[in-house]
């Protein structure tokens, strides 16, 4: 089966259009997180986080929170290298994208997601929360930093 609905940053954005609630995805090694951003694409907020299990219940999930939200896009956090090369992380994240694009119709993409779990742990920390909220949460405040960098980049 083919994947016609991964695209570039900049295919994804023009197919996106405005107003569109999208989700974005960190997939980690044991829990997913997930965020959504308002219509308006300028604030994303963490949403939740799902423990790694079969593909088929991830993908339950995945699709009620786009029909509950009307989510027209997915953005997928990818792990690329500090050299910019791709490891095994970043292998993992499209692996999940195909394999995401060959049971879901909207638009995906992948963004580069470099630093965002010590950028979130910073963050949160600077604003006063206690270490066990901050890694508890680590998973969708990441979702969350992955798409306000994605809408952030879409606005300019």
């Amino acid at each position: 089966m083919k994947t016609y609905n991964i695209l570039s940053i900049d295919k994804f954005k023009t197919n996106i259009g405005n107003n569109s609630r999208l989700l974005g995805i960190d997939p980690g090694v044991k829990n997913i997180g997930f965020a959504i951003c308002d219509e308006k694409q300028k604030v994303a907020t963490p949403l939740k986080i799902i423990q790694k299990s079969k593909f088929e219940t991830l993908l339950k999930e995945i699709n009620e929170i786009i029909k509950e939200n009307h989510i027209k896009g997915i953005i997928i956090g990818n792990p690329i290298n500090m050299d910019g090369t791709l490891g095994k992380s970043s292998q993992s994240a499209s692996d999940f994208a195909k394999n995401l694009s060959k049971n879901i119709t909207i638009p995906i993409s992948l963004w580069d997601e470099r630093l965002s779990s010590e950028g979130v742990f910073k963050i949160t920390k600077e604003l006063g929360t206690n270490v066990s909220s901050r890694v508890k949460k680590l998973d969708e405040n990441a979702a969350a930093f992955i798409l306000q960098g994605a809408i952030d980049y879409f606005s300019n």
